[in-house]
């Protein structure tokens, strides 16, 4: 299953890992489906690194699951941080999921078994390339809708 998300820097479309990630990617496409994501900034953009959204606020501190709290992780040794455009669930320490994403930019294997991977970027433009080279960590992009 896929998704494909509407950015100012054009569509990113994303597979996601139902079988091995059930639970953050049920999270995940019922936040589409509801368009909890509509509007929300890319709030942290770290070159070489990654590029995180999904707090309807703005600050980075927000976000909630489809179930009102935290949720666990789900590692998979078969799902991890080895190529670019891996997305992964942000947190606050273990099992502290809610409805923040980051997709990296490259290889992260510090961030394995820390971070639940639940989906792969399988596309971008141009335009969206040029984010990798923003060093700014705050706002490097106006909105991001999700259309699932």
């Amino acid at each position: 299953m896929s998704v494909t998300l509407h950015t100012d820097v054009g569509d990113i479309k994303i597979e996601v890992f139902c079988e091995r990630t059930p639970k953050s990617c049920e999270n995940f496409l019922a936040l589409c489906a509801s368009n909890y994501y509509n509007g929300c900034i890319f709030h942290r953009n770290i070159k070489g690194f990654m590029v995180q959204t999904g707090d309807p606020t703005g600050s980075g501190k927000g976000g909630n699951s489809i179930w009102g709290r935290k949720f666990e992780d789900e590692y998979s040794e078969y799902l991890k941080h080895s190529v670019r455009g891996v997305v992964s669930m942000a947190n606050n320490g273990p099992n502290t999921n809610g409805s923040q994403f980051f997709i990296t930019y490259g290889k992260q294997p510090h961030l394995d078994m820390k971070y639940t991977v639940f989906g792969k970027r399988w596309s971008q433009d141009g335009r969206q390339k040029a984010m990798t080279d923003l060093n700014s960590p705050q706002n490097p992009s106006e909105h991001l809708q999700i259309m699932p």
